[in-house]
């Protein structure tokens, strides 16, 4: 019921103020899991890509998001995403293990390879979680472009602009490999980011975005 109320409400409304162009809506799944890999420009991607698919995409967000705004926190509950402890030294393992659960349940769950959002707008190195899932679990990997979030809301912005953003999906990707094995993680990994960067046409940055920020 509230994931219902909640795209009744805001796909209008996001229609209207930034035009999205969905290019590729074929190739998620009608039933079955599958992975969604994107891009992560800003805290905006969350809220537009499960709003704008066909069907529910399962995210997980760190717990500030369902403690601060009660909108914010009452609209990614009605969207499906979980809260998750980013602090908490297991907390990567967590997301692992529930996004396995998801997957076993045929559904979709949503991923940012990357970590973290782009702090400039470029694609950072992926993290092999999503490698371990696919070859965990055997679902199939779309790579997904966000196109046009930031300049909507950048990063330390709260007000939203007017722009218009796009959504590019992928055909879906299947793995074969050990996921105990690091080098296998680490090649299906750069194929799921080089399939981000042919979509998205984003410039490729061989470090980790946290990498970049913490520099910063």
């Amino acid at each position: 019921m509230l994931y219902r109320t909640a795209k009744i409400v805001s796909v209008p409304m996001m229609r209207l103020l930034w035009r999205p162009r969905i290019e590729g809506r074929e190739h998620v799944p009608a039933h079955g899991p599958a992975i969604l890999a994107s891009n992560h420009l800003s805290v905006l991607d969350s809220f537009v890509l499960p709003a704008l698919l066909p069907r529910p995409v399962r995210f997980v967000a760190k717990n500030e998001y369902f403690t601060g705004n009660r909108l914010t926190a009452l609209w990614m509950r009605g969207m499906g995403t979980m809260p998750i402890d980013r602090e908490n030294a297991s907390a990567a393992q967590a997301m692992l293990d529930t996004a396995v659960d998801v997957l076993k349940s045929g559904e979709l769950f949503g991923i940012y390879p990357e970590g973290t959002r782009s702090p400039d707008g470029r694609l950072y190195r992926g993290k092999i979680g999503v490698a371990w899932l696919t070859l965990t679990t055997g679902a199939p990997v779309i790579p997904v472009a966000m196109l046009g979030t930031e300049k909507v809301l950048p990063p330390g912005r709260s007000v939203p602009r007017l722009h218009r953003i796009g959504i590019r999906l992928g055909a879906p990707m299947t793995f074969t490999g050990d996921a105990a094995r690091a080098r296998d993680r680490r090649e299906v990994t750069d194929r799921v980011m080089e399939a981000i960067r042919g979509l998205s046409g984003q410039d490729y940055v061989p470090k980790y975005a946290a990498s970049v920020k913490g520099a910063a």
